[in-house]
């Protein structure tokens, strides 16, 4: 079979017609903004002013590029709740690639996150996200119109809470650590609430399998954290403050990472019917989190974490609720056909709609308005599958020639710089393109974008306008290459971070088409 290695559309005409729609005039407007430290929050921004002036801050944030380190995101979190100008620098994770000389010789032991203050006397390097998230706080006072993150020196009540929260959120992370990191160990009989319990995740009404004791601990753990919740008028573990505060950001970078190991490797939802009855106040809390965007601009996907966590705190290990871990790891990875066209609405394990699953700019653009409650869970669901196709769409028509280079080191040609191997699965910064693959790589990504910014108001008119153009596919690429450019577009596929490269509900229909031109190939 032949093939054209020249399709009619270019990536110019591509990012020009993302540049005439809505979403793509929006996202370009922010982009601009954003580069002048103003604008909402985003993983990839290097400057953050708010309202402040114009002048240089003189603060500078080294944080994870790829939104993986909880201990960034934490500290993300706080800068972002306060408004406090900084300049940020993006490096690496040692998992996933070597760090710049430039920053290693301002921060030795190259940990993340760290800040550089300029002061009369030359640069201050702090470590440790504790102690720069409360000297960001010392710093930026709320006699100075910033919002306050800790209780104040004279409140012994409020500290004491905090000092009781800190110990509990430690509490928590060892029995995660426990539960997932190691082997469960032996179960234990099975039984009154135990039995309760296991009914309500399982959907069972008489359930008497048996839990370990890790499980036991963890779950034992999130009732009383979801007890302090509770205890407060809500939604934080704070309720004088109308605004998360610092102990928020604590737990709820690692919850976030909870969540998608306790399904993965454990069969447990934690964001499901069921435990949102068993736990009120923590998914209280969490949807509270989710309504706000710069929460989600630095929030993962499961698949995301399921993959970071490993290189971070070691293998996790099947077990738990044996039934559900084998199909929830199924719906994560994709194995069970999720990460097909026409994907439904929302997602089953990872709710989508209880705040903006967007960026507001883009909602807003395409005339998507949330509900009385904040959230998007009404939102008409052919407008919102076609807003966050044209999402994905710009993302890629505007990097086009370089999405293609680094799709090709999927190709048998393709392939790692065996010099420097590095602990995350999917990290191999040194990988070299397959040069031979590339163009026909290219070819085949262009027709996905063109058909990402299809203009088609409905599922079931997009459906077919991609079957109108799946002849293009076929003739992107020749027969001989027809493997390496599948292996190609499946490495891409199994690359898209959330949120490093696009929010999850823009994300997983860019899985998705690309997962259909891999169907035509094959």
């Amino acid at each position: 079979m032949s093939a054209t290695t020249d399709l009619a559309t270019s990536w110019a005409e591509l990012e020009s017609l993302s540049g005439s729609q809505v979403v793509g005039t929006a996202l370009n407007d922010e982009v601009k903004t954003r580069s002048t430290g103003r604008g909402s929050a985003h993983v990839s921004s290097d400057l953050r002013l708010f309202s402040s002036s114009t002048e240089k801050p003189k603060i500078t944030l080294y944080r994870d590029h790829a939104g993986w380190c909880p201990y960034c995101q934490k500290t993300m979190l706080l800068i972002e709740e306060k408004e406090i100008p900084i300049n940020i620098g993006l490096v690496p994770m040692r998992s996933y690639g070597d760090k710049p000389a430039d920053f290693m010789r301002l921060v030795p032991s190259g940990l993340l996150p760290a800040i550089v203050v300029e002061t009369e006397g030359g640069k201050q390097v702090i470590t440790e996200s504790q102690v720069i998230m409360e000297l960001l706080d010392k710093w930026h006072p709320a006699s100075d119109g910033y919002k306050s993150m800790l209780p104040d020196p004279d409140d012994t009540k409020g500290l004491a809470k905090y000092d009781k929260l800190a110990r509990l959120e430690r509490e928590l992370f060892s029995w995660w650590c426990t539960l997932i990191f190691r082997p469960e160990g032996p179960r234990m009989a099975g039984g009154g609430v135990r039995a309760g319990l296991m009914g309500m995740i399982t959907g069972k009404k008489e359930e008497t399998e048996e839990i370990s004791g890790a499980m036991q601990g963890f779950l034992d753990c999130l009732s009383t954290v979801d007890k302090e919740l509770d205890s407060s008028s809500g939604p934080w573990f704070y309720d004088n403050n109308p605004h998360p505060t610092m102990i928020d950001f604590v737990f709820v970078s690692h919850i976030e990472r909870m969540l998608a190991s306790c399904a993965y490797w454990k069969g447990l939802n934690l964001r499901s019917e069921e435990m949102r009855r068993k736990y009120p106040a923590l998914n209280i809390w969490l949807d509270a989190f989710e309504k706000k965007e710069h929460y989600l601009a630095f929030k993962s996907d499961y698949y995301t974490h399921i993959k970071d966590i490993p290189p971070q705190y070691g293998p996790g290990y099947d077990g738990g609720f044996a039934d559900k871990q084998s199909s929830y790891s199924k719906m994560i990875t994709g194995q069970d056909g999720s990460w097909s066209l026409p994907l439904p609405h929302d997602d089953p394990l990872q709710p989508l709609y209880r705040g903006p699953p967007l960026p507001i700019c883009v909602l807003e653009a395409a005339d998507i308005q949330p509900d009385d409650d904040g959230t998007y869970e009404k939102s008409d669901p052919d407008l919102m599958a076609k807003t966050c196709r044209h999402m994905a769409g710009w993302k890629l028509a505007g990097n086009g020639e370089n999405i293609s280079r680094f799709a090709s080191r999927g190709g048998k040609k393709g392939g790692l710089n065996l010099r420097k191997p590095f602990g995350a699965e999917l990290a191999d910064p040194y990988a070299n393109p397959d040069d031979k693959a590339r163009p026909y790589v290219d070819n085949a990504l262009r027709v996905v974008c063109q058909g990402l910014l299809g203009e088609s108001d409905s599922q079931v008119e997009h459906m077919a306008y991609l079957n109108s153009i799946e002849e293009q596919v076929h003739g992107a690429v020749p027969s001989e290459m027809t493997k390496d450019v599948v292996n190609s577009l499946a490495y891409l596929r199994d690359r898209i971070g959330v949120p490093r490269d696009l929010p999850l509900a823009s994300g997983r229909t860019f899985r998705a088409h690309l997962n259909w031109a891999i169907e035509i190939l094959k």
